[in-house]
């Protein structure tokens, strides 16, 4: 007999192996993906530059009018979307599937504003930051997680 813990009782089943996995190597993207949007925070708070060996794309796309929002750097916008994807995916891994619907709400905001600041990098500015790339990849890793994850299609039938 499956011994009950505070996770089973919260989740009434708890989380299946697969699930479990998806949430921990989700919650190790996030980890990456809040270090890259963090050091393009500093960058824009501190007034720096990046370092991009040589390539132009970087000063061109940090220092475009796109790089802010409301005169807040979008950098901080995806610090914010990184750690809460680390933290629900770090209580979703521990069964708690209220947590596993946020990060999937989390996670399909977050691809919304990437696709867009793809769009504006490709076909406004014509040029491309290799850290926001990386943070792109890190938010498409992670869709494909939340598509791949079975919990979050019934996470909206919870009481």
């Amino acid at each position: 007999m499956p011994v009950k813990t505070k996770a089973t009782t919260q989740t009434g089943a708890g989380a299946s192996r697969a699930q479990i996995i998806l949430n921990t190597i989700a919650a190790f993207i996030a980890l990456a993906g809040l270090a890259d949007a963090t050091y393009l925070a500093v960058l824009a708070l501190s007034g720096e530059t990046a370092a991009c060996g040589g390539s132009t794309g970087c000063f061109e796309v940090l220092g475009s009018p796109y790089a802010k929002i409301a005169g807040i750097p979008v950098a901080i916008f995806g610090v914010l979307g990184y750690f809460a994807t680390f933290c629900f995916a770090i209580f979703a891994r521990f069964g708690y599937k209220r947590a596993q619907g946020l990060f999937a709400l989390t996670v399909w905001t977050m691809f919304a504003m990437t696709l867009w600041l793809l769009y504006v990098q490709a076909f406004v500015l014509h040029a491309f930051c290799r850290y926001c790339l990386f943070s792109a990849a890190f938010t498409f890793l992670l869709a494909g997680l939340a598509i791949a994850s079975p919990a979050t299609r019934d996470w909206e039938g919870e009481e």
